[in-house]
């Protein structure tokens, strides 16, 4: 009796008397398969350590992308306080220079009265 089975594509007869070159034949199919096997395992690990340096760069970006939101909140904040600030500084700086001008318009308006009252003591009234 005869057992037919399709090896790598190619069906042949095993007999008692053929066993031995088909054993060859299947031994060279083994081997092509392992040798398939084992590039595409090299394969796989080949990428997989580029998914891992990728997955590894991407976790830096993310923790790098984190530290500087936190440090552009700190920096908003604190610019925050210090725009406060100036806008208070300018208010009273306007507050104190208008102040300032009401004073120094009192000043003059005083000087002018003491000018007057001034040359008006000093000078001799006319007699009548």
């Amino acid at each position: 009796e005869h057992d037919r089975r399709n090896i790598a594509g190619r069906c042949c007869c095993i007999g008692s008397s053929g066993i031995n070159a088909e054993y060859g034949v299947l031994q060279n199919c083994n081997n092509e398969l392992v040798k398939c096997i084992e590039d595409l395992c090299n394969k796989r690990d080949a990428l997989q350590r580029d998914i891992s340096s990728e997955e590894d760069e991407k976790n830096k970006l993310q923790n790098d992308i984190r530290m500087l939101s936190e440090r552009l909140a700190k920096i908003n904040e604190s610019l925050a306080k210090k725009i406060t600030a100036r806008n208070e500084y300018d208010k009273t700086i306007s507050e104190t220079e208008n102040a300032y001008m009401k004073i120094l318009e009192s000043s003059q308006s005083l000087l002018q009265v003491l000018k007057r009252e001034t040359t008006m003591k000093v000078s001799p009234r006319p007699t009548e």
